[in-house]
């Protein structure tokens, strides 16, 4: 079975990696090419220190030089280095001139991004390898492979989401119902406080009733008592009062005091009367 990610070969063929010899500094490309092998070299023999150094120094001599990078970008990507792999790969893709450099390295870019499990710059980056080579068959397996797990990601994301929303909903529902449950209890116990007030009000009527019975009785003893007048006259006369009785007896000897004194007047009249003179005729 093909492995999941396949890395293409260690060198790139110096032939390739260079552009029009009328464009470039041949001296500088030459001695850039040289730091190239020997760099080769060291790595073959796992001398990385050696061979990373002569890798930076070919690519600090000649700007055209494609092959270095790439090849460093393989040595970080067995390292498991995949930051630095991807941009010396990327660097490599954009100094090659012919395309069967650039699919090789963008279909290693595609590779880092698998590593880190970003599948969906993995897509980008081998269709960009296959529009280079679309006969590599190992570059379109990559594509397949990170198709699927992109597929399967999204899938999984949909499904974390659409479960955060359920729990939210769950959640909603939750707190409705507890919001409705809170209510009912508060309806129940306004009822039963109603009910509660309910004697009192009836207590407060049949207190008002017992007193509009009172008052009736009030008004039929009312009715019953006796007229003051006849009470009063049945009552014994109250100090500094006199009794009919003793009215009547004083009405009666001014009565008769005053006969008396009439008497002594008249008398008096008799008495003092002058006699009238007759008149001669």
């Amino acid at each position: 079975m093909k492995t999941a990610f396949w890395i293409i070969g260690i060198c790139l063929p110096l032939w390739g990696m260079a552009q029009d010899a009328s464009q470039i500094d041949e001296k500088a490309f030459k001695a850039s090419m040289k730091e190239t092998r020997e760099a080769n070299l060291e790595l073959s023999e796992d001398d990385f220190v050696n061979a990373e150094a002569k890798y930076r120094r070919a690519i600090s001599r000649s700007a055209e030089n494609a092959t270095a990078p790439y090849n460093l970008g393989n040595a970080y990507y067995e390292k498991e280095d995949f930051n630095e792999a991807f941009g010396r790969f990327k660097e490599a893709g954009e100094k090659a001139g012919e395309k069967p450099n650039k699919h090789k390295a963008y279909h290693n870019m595609g590779n880092v991004f698998m590593q880190n499990k970003d599948y969906g710059k993995a897509v980008e980056a081998y269709k960009e390898a296959l529009r280079n080579n679309p006969a590599d068959e190992e570059t379109r397996y990559n594509l397949a492979l990170a198709k699927e797990l992109l597929k399967k990601e999204q899938e999984e994301q949909k499904n974390d989401q659409n479960e955060d929303d359920q729990q939210d909903q769950d959640q909603d529902k939750q707190e409705e119902q507890n919001q409705d449950d809170q209510d009912q209890n508060e309806g129940g116990d306004q009822e039963q406080e109603d009910q509660q007030e309910q004697p009192n009000q009836d207590e407060g009527e049949s207190e008002k009733e017992e007193n509009k019975e009172g008052d009736g009785e009030e008004k039929e003893e009312k009715d019953q008592k006796p007229n003051p007048s006849e009470e009063d006259s049945k009552k014994p006369p109250r100090p500094n009062q006199l009794s009919p009785q003793q009215i009547e007896n004083l009405l009666e000897a001014m009565e008769n005091e005053e006969k008396k004194v009439k008497e002594k007047i008249d008398a008096m009249k008799v008495k003092g009367a002058k006699k009238k003179n007759e008149k001669d005729w």
